[in-house]
């Protein structure tokens, strides 16, 4: 049984889940849901570490790899550190635990091959992803509407709708607005945007 607990293989399996969790709450923050696993993995994984003995520059180049990581999220677009982070993680894991001679790994070569695999390719997938989301604009953003050109669905006069990009708005006018005319906005209140008629339409 202590074979099976003690045990390099299960201690990589423990990191890389660890390592994944603690990825995804850096790009998906909030839930806490996250961040409890990533933190209980890792502490396993830290015991098994602590038992089976490391080579400490290996360990030091893992925890380097969450630095690049984060400017992968911070910096969008930029896969440059994504990719040092990647590199940071397989390096440090394959010599994480000394082994005779000191170039091959105490970890299994499949499982560390599979593993890393399939770790690198979620995390590369899911953080450009998020990423690639982060960059676009909402279109829900009300305060990216002002300014912009609709068309009046209903009569505008104390409350009415427009439609902005295909969606429709609930929208209050100082003045009356016939329906069907074409509208600008010039201000919100909560989620109700204030528009005039446009003056471009009496030209």
């Amino acid at each position: 049984m202590e074979d099976i607990l003690i045990n390099p293989n299960v201690a990589y399996l423990l990191l890389v889940i660890g390592f994944v969790m603690a990825g995804m709450a850096i790009v998906s923050p909030g839930t806490g849901v996250l961040e409890i696993g990533a933190l209980f993995a890792l502490l396993l994984a830290g015991w098994q570490v602590y038992v089976l003995g490391v080579n400490l520059w290996a360990l030091v180049v893992m925890l380097l790899g969450i630095a690049p990581f984060v400017l992968a999220v911070r910096r969008k677009g930029n896969r440059i550190y994504l990719g040092l982070s990647f590199l940071a993680l397989i390096i440090g894991s394959w010599f994480l635990f000394p082994t005779e001679p000191w170039w091959r790994s105490a970890i299994n070569p499949w499982l560390f091959i599979i593993a890393s695999a399939l770790t690198i390719g979620f995390l590369w997938v899911v953080t450009t992803k998020v990423v690639e989301a982060e960059s676009v604009r909402p279109s829900h953003d009300l305060n990216a509407l002002v300014g912009e050109l609709g068309e009046a669905k209903t009569a505008i006069s104390n409350e009415g709708s427009v439609q902005i990009f295909g969606e429709l708005w609930t929208a209050r006018s100082k003045e009356p607005i016939p329906q069907g005319s074409q509208v600008h906005v010039v201000g919100r209140e909560g989620f109700v945007l204030i528009v005039e008629l446009d003056s471009e339409q009496d030209r």
